[in-house]
This record gives structure tokens, C-alpha cells and sequence, in this order.
């Protein structure tokens, strides 16, 4: 099966209550937007994805530079937004399927996503839903209301998003049964004994409000995972000076298998540890040839390859640079520019501070240079 992801971020937000909307709020560095694009491009079955965004964004979503997701401007409303992006895709060859999500639940396991798209390999419409199980009330006038209870309550419960169509069929319901729909894209159907509802899931919420942000932030903080690097090189003559990736005119370079950059390789360090992924001698022993004199830059760019492919994402990086000579201070911004690039972060999280050993030891008398560095990452499950 072929499906197409219709990412829904269209809205206005206007009950989150800031400058910026729910879409572009971040977490680990990564918008809302991105976190559902990356969970949904760990699944082969979805082949293309569609992001509906809101006109007045155009500048914030171009900003994210998402690959390989088309952009189509949304409507007044939900429902105009969807059916824009279904009549694009009804034009294109090559999907029968579609799943309809809305940018505000970034926080579906990938147990659930998958157990949409194998429900779907028999039926017409997957919707993932969970029980009412709090006391509910309902006014009757301004004088009286009633307890729904019993078996009453036990018929009600919450549809979450994703939600699985057929193509053709729901792109059908939206040009004929436009006046049935309320809130999501399964209210179309008037008949539900079409349609499969599964379990869904309590942690996948929808984000309304800045509180509903703030309960995700602490879900995301419980995820995170710290690591701590460490490297030393000696200086001697006749070999080039590397730190942070940054080519430094010097005398004297670090001694090294590979390029000798203490920096990357302390940063590189920290992310595997974070990662429970070992160490970079594990990664790249100096035992082996094809390492020999490699730039650290590349090094640090497969291990970002690789914990990306497992969920991981880089939060943050705090780095010392002890050091008696280069004066860190007039490469610093250089040097974040260089790890923001290669981790795939934003400058702002990361943090680099020059230390001294106030001239003891080896790096004081300039025969050495030292760094360490704590990580810490994120995993989008």
C-alpha cells in the first residue's frame, strides 16, 4: 500500500496565546511540524507527505526547509484545508491511500502509526479512539443539568488523529457530504459501522493550549538522555591545528590518527554516550587505515546519521576548550556556526566557554589541548 501523510497545520492557534503558532513551537530544537515529518519518514508505506500551512506562516514554514514535503496554503477552516490538500492529491498518480493529522499531535507512538497502516490493509477507514472515562455533565437549561452515566457514557468516546482513508472515498465525501462535517475527517461518514476504530493512545493529546505544550515539554524532558565527552591531544610541530572544524593558523597542531580536533571529538563523544551508542574508538578505531588523517567533521556527520535513524536528536551541547593559546573568544561564533551545521541545531543550543589551566600542567605550558563537553539529546519515539 501507498500512502500520502496530509499534515494539517493551518490554523490560526489562537487559543495558544503567543507570537508563535502551535506549528512552529519547538522541542529539541525541532518545530511540531518537523517532529511529525521525521516520525512519519521512519514508515516506507508513506510515500509522500503533505504539509497545509497557513498563509500568513509562508515565511516560518520556507524557514524550516523541509525536504521532500509539498506545501499547500490551507482554507478558513479545517475542512477547506483538508479538501485542498486532497484535491492536489487526487491529481497525482501513484496513492491510494491517505492519512489526515493534525500538526498539533506530534506525540502518536510509532505502535500506533503502525497499527494504522496494517488495520488499513482491510478496511475502509482506520481511526484510532480512546474511552470517556471522566464524570461528565450535561445542561439541559440554565436551571438543570444532568450526570451522563452508565452504559450512556460508556458509548461516547475521543477519535484522535492520524486517521486512514481510501483516497478516492473520503475525497468523495468531502465533495458531496461537506455540510456533515464537525470536527475531524471520520464525521463525514454517516454509516461508522464502515469504519475501524482501534485503541488509541492518552500520551497522543492535542495541543490547544500553552498548558497542553507545557505537559509535552515534561513528556520530552523525561526522554532526554545526557552524555559526557572528553579528549586530550598533544601539540607538536609540522601538523595543522583543527578545533570545533575550524582551521586555526598556528605553529604547532595536534597530534592525532585523525585530524586531532579535540572539540569534534569530545562533542562526538558526548552524543554517543547520550545515545548509549559506545565511543568514537568503538565507531573509529585509530587501528584502522581509511581513518587515517580523516576530518573529524565527517566523523560527526555519520554519527548524526545514525542516531537520527534511531530517534535521537541533539538538544543541547555545553563545551570547554582548555587551551593556553589560541584565545577561544575570537573563534567562538565560528565555532557554533560549525557544530550548529553539522548537528543539525540552531545555534542557540549550543554553549562554548574557553578555559585556562592558568599555565599548569601541559596544556598551561602549551603542549596540549584539552576539551570536554555534555551533551544532552531527545528521542522522538
Amino acid at each position: 500500500m501507498s500512502f500520502c501523510l496530509i499534515i494539517l497545520a493551518g490554523g490560526n492557534s489562537h487559543r495558544f496565546s503567543s507570537n508563535i503558532g502551535k506549528p512552529y513551537q519547538k522541542l529539541a530544537g525541532k518545530s511540531l511540524i518537523e517532529i511529525n515529518v521525521i516520525k512519519a519518514r521512519k514508515f516506507k508505506e508513506i510515500k509522500k507527505i503533505i504539509l497545509v500551512f497557513n498563509k500568513k506562516d509562508s515565511k516560518r514554514v520556507k524557514s524550516l526547509k523541509l525536504k521532500n514535503v509539498k506545501l499547500i496554503a490551507g482554507g478558513k477552516s479545517r475542512k477547506q484545508s483538508t479538501f485542498n490538500a486532497l484535491k492536489y492529491l487526487i491529481s497525482q498518480k501513484g496513492t491510494s491511500k491517505v492519512l489526515i493529522h493534525d500538526v498539533a499531535r506530534p506525540n502518536f507512538s510509532k505502535k500506533l502509526l503502525s497499527s494504522i497502516l496494517f488495520n488499513m490493509r482491510n478496511a475502509r477507514a482506520v481511526v484510532p479512539k480512546i474511552k470517556v472515562q471522566d464524570a461528565i455533565k450535561q445542561i439541559i437549561d440554565s436551571s438543570k443539568e444532568e450526570y451522563i452515566v452508565g452504559k450512556r457514557r460508556d458509548n461516547l468516546f475521543l477519535t484522535q488523529t492520524p486517521q486512514a482513508f481510501s483516497l478516492k472515498e473520503i475525497y468523495h465525501l468531502h465533495k458531496t457530504n461537506s455540510g456533515k462535517y464537525k470536527d475531524d475527517d471520520i464525521s463525514l461518514y454517516v454509516d461508522l459501522n464502515k469504519v475501524k476504530f482501534i485503541e488509541g493512545e492518552k500520551s497522543n493529546f492535542k495541543i490547544t493550549d500553552y498548558s497542553d505544550f507545557e505537559n509535552l515539554k515534561n513528556i520530552y524532558k523525561s526522554k532526554q538522555n545526557v552524555g559526557i565527552g572528553f579528549d586530550v591531544h598533544r601539540l607538536v610541530p609540522k601538523r595543522k591545528l583543527y578545533l570545533a572544524g575550524l582551521k586555526i593558523k598556528s605553529k604547532l597542531g595536534t597530534l592525532g590518527h585523525s585530524d586531532g580536533d579535540p572539540v569534534l571529538h569530545s562533542v562526538t563523544d558526548a552524543i554517543l554516550g547520550a545515545c548509549k551508542m559506545g565511543d568514537i574508538g568503538q565507531m573509529f578505531s585509530d587501528k584502522n587505515k581509511k581513518f587515517k588523517n580523516i576530518r573529524s567533521t565527517i566523523l560527526l556527520r555519520r554519527v548524526v546519521d545514525q542516531i537520527k535513524s534511531k530517534g535521537y536528536f541533539v538538544n543541547n551541547i555545553d563545551i570547554n576548550i582548555i587551551t593556553q593559546t589560541p584565545k577561544i573568544k575570537n573563534y567562538k561564533n565560528k565555532m557554533i556556526d560549525n557544530i550548529a551545521k553539522l548537528c543539525e541545531i540552531s545555534r542557540d543550543q549550543i554553549n562554548i566557554k574557553g578555559k585556562t589551566t592558568e599555565k599548569l600542567g601541559l596544556v598551561g605550558k602549551e603542549k596540549a589541548i584539552a576539551c570536554e563537553v555534555i551533551c544532552s539529546v531527545i528521542k522522538y519515539d
